[in-house]
């Protein structure tokens, strides 16, 4: 069986972000397989994607966080990828918890870089965030630390079967992370520090409104 690992990073006019990135999950992560998915973006992202990672997907307009991923996720499991970590473009992570969100995996399915919701944290995005983080504890009967994280790793296994989710934007995550729970998949957070102050492409009421979609749907089991 293949010990691939391949990270997918998500980039929506990360020009000035993405190079970095790549290159210090590369350090963190030898041997990795870099998926860059360009989301439709309108700077010179894609230039830098093909200059930093081993592969690049284009979409001739922006589709959303959520298509990017499930076509980055997709790739890399054809690549034959045994663990698949995501992690976000905009400088936001830090890529030298990628070890520790992969080295979660020998006990787990799936590992969610937990941020803290502290002062640090913008504070409408403390509440959004820990608002769903608690439902989707209620939904899946998991004590989840972080419904909304992009910083992630998952086990192959898990991936072909809930990384087809749906949604396009920002719920996608959510949606997977409860259909992982519901699936049966082990589930564990690993704490990481936070950049905050780079440019987010969350829309606060749009995008929070159809995560919040999505766990109403989820609220009963249906899917």
């Amino acid at each position: 069986m293949s010990d691939l690992i391949a990270c997918v990073l998500p980039a929506l006019d990360a020009a000035c972000t993405l190079g970095e990135i790549a290159r210090g999950v590369r350090a963190q992560v030898p041997g990795v397989l870099l998926i860059a998915v360009d989301d439709g973006s309108t700077d010179g992202t894609s230039d830098v994607a093909r200059a930093s990672c081993d592969e690049v997907l284009s979409f001739d307009r922006n589709r959303g966080k959520g298509a990017a991923l499930r076509a980055g996720i997709a790739h890399a499991l054809d690549a034959g990828a045994a663990r698949v970590l995501t992690i976000d473009a905009d400088g936001q992570h830090e890529p030298r918890f990628a070890p520790a969100l992969l080295a979660a995996l020998d006990g787990a399915d799936l590992a969610i870089g937990a941020r803290a919701r502290d002062a640090r944290m913008p504070a409408r995005r403390r509440l959004t965030n820990g608002l769903s983080s608690r439902a989707v504890s209620a939904i899946t009967g998991l004590t989840v630390a972080d419904a909304q994280s992009g910083f992630r790793a998952a086990r192959r296994e898990l991936l072909e079967r809930c990384g087809d989710a749906p949604g396009d934007r920002y719920e996608y995550e959510t949606e997977l992370l409860i259909r992982a729970a519901r699936a049966g998949f082990r589930i564990t957070a690993v704490p990481v520090s936070t950049i905050y102050g780079a440019p987010s492409h969350f829309h606060g009421v749009r995008d929070t409104v159809r995560v919040i979609r999505t766990i109403w749907r989820n609220r009963a089991g249906a899917h």
